[in-house]
């Protein structure tokens, strides 16, 4: 409580405010860095909304269960988190180069995670997330034409993936925000053509699912 009388500074009483609010973290891969901006707009007032950064200070894309596994720790840091939305799938599926790591367009190149890897990886950074004490939100996999420009991704990967993603979800009690069954009915008016990221609209789409869910847990 501040006392009577007290006369606090614009910029301390801003910061006061700001460290009132619930902590909410991003993690996920330029699907959601792009509804980032989005999420912290309709929220503003209402809770910190972040998400790992690069050292530059640009957002940064956490891809797959593979970056997961080594950074987790890093992206949680020491904030005490009240809301960690999260998603891993879309770089795991992917096939890569095994030589270079590099994206490939060869179906006989390898995933970057198969099933069985994707399961494991997963599996160990729920363990570190549940172990913040947050209150936690799985975003499903969004799904993509056939044929999607950039490394080849097979159109019938997210769903196997999210089957996957879900039943460790189940087990560990965490909610799940289904993006995929959101914007998979109107895919082709929500995503630029052979394309496996989103428009404005459709990022506004997914930041407002995504708010929704947040809200419902603070």
């Amino acid at each position: 409580m501040i006392a009577t009388g007290v006369v606090i500074a614009p910029n301390v009483l801003l910061a006061m405010t700001k460290r009132a609010l619930p902590n909410v973290l991003l993690i996920g891969d330029s699907v959601s860095m792009s509804y980032t901006n989005y999420v912290k707009g309709f929220m503003d007032g209402e809770a910190n909304v972040q998400r790992p950064l690069n050292p530059n200070g640009g957002y940064q894309n956490c891809e797959g269960t593979t970056s997961g596994v080594k950074n987790i720790v890093k992206w949680i840091g020491d904030t005490q988190w009240d809301v960690i939305h999260f998603n891993f799938g879309l770089h795991d599926l992917k096939h890569v180069n095994p030589e270079t790591g590099k994206n490939s367009n060869s179906p006989d190149d390898p995933q970057q995670a198969d099933i069985k890897a994707y399961e494991k990886n997963l599996k160990e950074i729920v363990g570190k997330l549940k172990a913040t004490g947050a209150k936690l939100i799985f975003a499903t996999t969004t799904s993509y034409p056939d044929k999607p420009g950039g490394p080849l991704r097979r159109a019938d990967q997210p769903e196997k993936y999210n089957k996957v993603a879900m039943n460790i979800m189940k087990n560990n009690d965490i909610m799940v925000n289904d993006l995929n069954a959101l914007t998979l009915p109107n895919l082709s008016e929500l995503q630029p053509p052979r394309n496996v990221h989103f428009t404005e609209a459709g990022s506004e789409l997914l930041a407002r699912e995504v708010v929704k869910k947040i809200k419902s847990v603070l």
